[in-house]
């Protein structure tokens, strides 16, 4: 199933995907779309500059969007408690699609391997968030039932008009602090007796491992490019975006296996 459009053409359907409001029908046409191209059905046009009119990304009216630190913590020794967490992760994977689809569409004339990997992560993110959304209704709850915020898609917005800030602050910033947190909120799972959820998430942390790998590599790409040094160049977008500050315990060896340099590691350590 992929949504209708007057082309088959890799970037401008995967617009058409970012404004789809339902996640079901999201999730379930990304997949689609992924064995489309993989068996050669959908061309690109990487140069191709499109514009939309269309409200970004498409969200559904259930969850309610408030600030993160109004989002209320539960106990993990009840189902609502563990509901609660499976619903934020579940939000977190339904925003990370939107923001591979953002990747794909918004940036023009990179190279044809750059839309290919931003289409992986897109078809990965669907597919951990109908894992987590099928544990929520298990657990007798559904996507929207709790509250949830927004800090992942104000960063893509806020890097919307430079693919170089982009990789530099949403794979290699935000989504890596999901590579911090993950084994944690896993133990927390499993030592309340949800097995389920815990072999979801480490499922989730193999998978996310290679997306901040992917940003990794094209940030890497983009300042070899420009001529500019990396690390510094990182350090300098996080200041002008005003990107959340790091914290740690970091998890130093996911991080490393992402493709973060040792001057990266020990800057980070140095933060510990």
């Amino acid at each position: 199933m992929i949504l209708p459009s007057l082309t088959l053409e890799l970037r401008q359907l995967s617009l058409d995907l970012l404004a789809e409001t339902s996640p079901a029908i999201k999730a379930e046409a990304i997949s689609a779309l992924a064995l489309a191209w993989l068996s050669g059905e959908i061309s690109l046009d990487a140069k191709l500059i499109i514009s939309t009119e269309a409200k970004l990304p498409g969200i559904p009216k259930k969850p309610t969007l408030i600030a993160p630190l109004l989002v209320k913590r539960r106990a993990m020794n009840t189902v609502q408690g563990r509901a609660a967490l499976v619903h934020a992760l579940a939000h977190i994977e339904f925003n990370a699609i939107n923001l591979a689809l953002d990747a794909i569409w918004r940036f023009n004339d990179m190279p044809k391997q750059y839309y290919a990997d931003w289409l992986k992560v897109a078809a990965e993110e669907a597919h951990h968030f109908n894992l987590l959304n099928s544990h929520l209704q298990y657990l007798g709850f559904n996507y929207g039932d709790f509250d949830a915020h927004n800090s992942l898609w104000e960063m893509v917005d806020k890097t919307k008009g430079d693919v170089l800030a982009r990789m530099a602050l949403v794979p290699r910033t935000m989504e890596a602090r999901g590579l911090d947190a993950l084994p944690a909120l896993r133990a927390k799972l499993a030592q309340a007796g949800d097995m389920r959820a815990a072999e979801i998430l480490d499922i989730t942390l193999r998978d996310e491992i290679g997306h901040v790998s992917i940003g990794n590599y094209w940030f890497n790409y983009l300042c070899e490019q420009k001529g500019l040094e990396a690390l510094s160049t990182f350090v300098k977008l996080c200041s002008e975006y005003v990107a959340p500050k790091l914290r740690g315990p970091f998890n130093l060896e996911a991080r490393r296996a992402a493709g973060f340099t040792e001057a990266e590691l020990v800057q980070l350590a140095a933060i510990t």
